[in-house]
């Protein structure tokens, strides 16, 4: 069974055009990997610059293999250099009862 997720980026300073690069790449790469469905990403931005992404593992399983996959590792390497991950509560927007975002995608 597939399992969504949702994953709040919070870039650097300085870093916000090569975090957004990376989240554009972030789907195909896992594709390669054979660890994400077909599902198209939803990708946002909040009002203080995170970027939330919306998307979907292809199973539990799958979310177990990317925790050990060399190329899957490189990738959450090369975000740990452009943003700090947020949870959902930290964001503003999310304490509203209908959470809205700019759409980047």
């Amino acid at each position: 069974m597939s399992r969504g997720v949702i994953v709040i980026y919070r870039p650097k300073k300085g870093k916000d055009a090569a975090l957004l690069q990376l989240v554009n790449d972030h789907m195909s790469i896992l594709k390669t990997q054979n660890l994400v469905t077909d599902r198209a990403p939803i990708i946002m931005k909040a009002a203080d610059g995170s970027i939330i992404e919306v998307f979907e593992w292809k199973s539990a399983d799958a979310i177990k293999q990317a925790h050990q996959n060399k190329v899957v590792q490189e990738l959450w390497e090369r975000f740990s250099q452009v943003c700090e991950y947020e949870i959902p509560v930290n964001i503003k927007e999310f304490q509203a009862l209908f959470s809205e975002f700019e759409v980047l995608n």
